[in-house]
């Protein structure tokens, strides 16, 4: 992808026209019914083709999907109050490009009409580097995966609308708690010496150079909780770029282990308890904890997903112990920006004086890459001789710049100028805002990898203009669409990685932060904003240079399922594995349903007790010339019930005249003991 492993996104974005503004928070707190609030909980399935994709995040050509880790997923929570109501979703992907942004809002429109729009809908991401890429229509976002792919855009709307679907359908009264807890070691900052640019006032606020805050709101109906959302500020990468299996990462582990190790949910089995865990102002918030790939606290990535995820569930469950119950109250609100042409008054300014942005550049630290991430834009990480025939296409990434653009993006020494290239700006420069409110709980969202100090900064002129404490507002990053990081005017000077990354010069955030106050006035006094500039549409112009997958064979004198090799008895705690005879998985992703089943015999059948969807298992695939081979292995819990098991593969295999068959094998049965 085109720049680097945060570098993972960006979108065109959705021209409806402008739709009714909800009221102000105050006004919406008079009109709710103090007995409870309204919600509903929805869970999807976002997983894309788990085999010769290309991957979102670390702008690797050759780190192509190969399997699957644990299945991402969308969670939604439909919050309502006084007959209002908003849809909150936390995909488990790279990021929520403004191109899914907008056809999730039109599928919503198609099924539910007003119900639901842009004002209400926030969809923002945990940001996995571990997901399948192309589902933006923005060429630096979909270079390594050779362009826009049509799978990938579909699973990840379809599961977002699914998950909004189904929490719609489960709309019912209920009381939401919010607590909050501190978490000291599950972040690091990565860029330190960025961050020491910034004035006294603002480092004292966060001593330790991370931001510890962990928020949980906790969803109960009667006397039993049914779900909880959490925010905390690291990023989900603790798997690197030398990984191929699709995973959601230490933000997804936390999630398994809240829904399924403490409530006994398994997926694809109907509802159950739901627990999300959403990002904040994570931009300088590594999970590395010693600033290396894969590195901390262990120096295996998946031990660390494990344990950063652990450690983050472990805070949520401490923030539900202390929670509080809100008083009913929701409220939401939208606009859109240009970034690439924002005039700043000087009361938002360092210096004083009126600033602009700029059309995007990037950085050559963003090229670079940072230390922990590996290379960045596909200038570096495409190794010697070998070609991009996206980039071929777009006439290459190495365009010359305008003096004036290199004035106004200085300190940085432009590499490519994003938002000046052909045939259209590779960057989204018109992106919306939105302030959304639940019970006590503001969230400021935008679609960018906000720093911790530039985070901070958006919180508390929204804090100061609402006339709330600090504590009440968190910076929701990564919604609604992407366009790289934000930092601090004192910290995009340094032009490290995430400086070179605030690709609309070094006012950017100066700008965030007058217009999170318009938009925050215009909040608190229940008055209409307008509505911004239309985000652009580019979705016709969209190439991909992805070779597809021919028909599927199979080695001489064996079948589709066929079982290569066999699975031999095992104790728990011991890995069972088996390999199958199988088919590409791009044929059918197969998402909501699964390549593998593990089955336990009981005196009334076979019964599932395991899936690609959970931790133990992991899906290896390979390919042998036209021939799919699938691996499974099962890490045997030590809580598994003894007796016969056996494993079970679904596939769906292109047959040579072009026809996709469903192809299933099954194992000899093993025992475990």
């Amino acid at each position: 992808m085109p720049l680097s492993r945060r570098t993972v996104l960006a979108a065109t974005a959705l021209s409806a026209t402008a739709l009714p503004i909800i009221a102000s928070a105050e006004k919406t707190v008079a009109q709710a019914n103090p007995g409870a609030f309204e919600f509903g909980l929805g869970s999807a399935d976002l997983t894309g083709p788990a085999a010769e994709c290309g991957m979102m995040g670390y702008s690797q050509l050759e780190q192509t999907t190969a399997g699957i880790h644990l299945r991402p997923r969308a969670r939604a929570f439909v919050i309502g109050a006084a007959g209002q109501r908003i849809a909150f979703v936390v995909a488990e992907n790279g990021a929520v490009f403004g191109s899914v942004h907008a056809a999730v809002l039109a599928a919503l429109a198609r099924r539910f009409g007003d119900r639901y729009t842009e004002h209400s809908v926030v969809l923002t991401s945990t940001h996995s580097h571990a997901g399948c890429g192309g589902s933006a229509h923005d060429y630096a976002y979909t270079l390594a995966t050779l362009g826009f792919q049509r799978q990938v855009f579909d699973a990840e709307v379809d599961g977002i609308v699914e998950a909004i679907i189904a929490a719609d359908a489960d709309f019912a009264p209920g009381t939401i708690a919010l607590g909050r807890a501190r978490l000291h070691n599950a972040s690091v900052n990565r860029s330190r010496a960025a961050f020491d640019r910034n004035p006294p006032s603002d480092r004292a606020v966060f001593p330790d150079a991370i931001d510890p805050a962990v928020t949980t709101l906790v969803f109960t109906r009667g006397s039993r909780e049914v779900g909880a959302l959490t925010w905390f500020a690291t990023h989900n990468t603790s798997m690197t770029n030398a990984n191929r299996l699709i995973s959601s990462d230490n933000k997804g582990y936390a999630s398994y282990a809240a829904e399924h190790l403490e409530h006994g949910v398994r997926h694809l089995d109907g509802p159950g308890y739901l627990a999300a865990f959403a990002q904040t102002n994570a931009g300088d918030m590594s999970p590395n904890l010693n600033l290396a790939p894969g590195d901390g606290p262990t120096t295996d990535e998946f031990d660390n997903t494990r344990i950063l995820g652990e450690r983050q569930y472990a805070a949520a469950k401490q923030a539900a112990a202390q929670s509080i119950t809100q008083r009913p109250a929701v409220a939401s609100m939208l606009c859109y920006l240009d970034l690439a042409a924002l005039d700043i008054d000087g009361r938002f300014t360092p210096d004083g004086f009126p600033r602009r942005t700029s059309p995007a550049a990037a950085g050559i630290s963003l090229a670079a890459g940072s230390v922990e991430d590996g290379p960045g834009l596909p200038g570096g990480p495409i190794p010697e001789g070998v070609r991009n025939p996206l980039v071929d296409f777009l006439g290459g990434i190495d365009h010359p710049h305008p003096a004036w653009l290199a004035d106004a993006q200085a300190p940085k020494a432009i590499f490519a100028p994003l938002g000046l290239m052909p045939p259209v700006p590779w960057v989204p420069n018109v992106v919306p805002i939105q302030l959304i409110r639940i019970g006590g709980l503001y969230l400021a969202a935008a679609g960018a990898e906000f720093t911790i100090v530039a985070g901070l900064r958006v919180r508390r002129v929204v804090a100061e203009v609402l006339g709330i404490d600090l504590d009440q507002v968190l910076l929701q990053g990564y919604s609604n669409n992407y366009h790289e990081y934000v930092t601090t005017p004192e910290e995009y000077d340094a032009q490290h990685y995430e400086g070179a990354s605030t690709l609309f010069g070094r006012y950017t955030l100066c700008g965030y932060v007058q217009e999170f106050t318009r938009l925050a006035t215009a909040f608190a006094n229940g008055e209409p904003v307008d509505r911004g500039p239309a985000p652009r549409d580019i979705s016709a112009l969209q190439p991909n240079f992805a070779t597809a997958p021919g028909p599927d064979a199979t080695p001489p004198g064996r079948a589709f399922g066929d079982v290569l090799t066999q699975p031999a008895a095992c104790r728990r705690g011991e890995r069972a594995s088996v390999e199958f005879v199988s088919a590409h998985p791009r044929h059918n992703p197969r998402r909501g349903h699964t390549f593998l089943e593990v089955q336990r015999k009981t005196p009334a059948g076979w019964t599932r007790v395991a899936n690609e969807g959970q931790w133990d298992v992991r899906f290896h695939w390979r390919r042998e010339g036209a021939v799919s081979l699938a691996h499974f292995t099962w890490d045997i819990p030590a809580t598994a019930a003894t007796g016969p098991h056996r494993f079970v593969h679904y596939a769906d295999a292109m047959m040579v005249d072009g026809t996709v068959q469903f192809v299933t094998g099954t194992s000899a049965e093993f025992a475990v003991t």
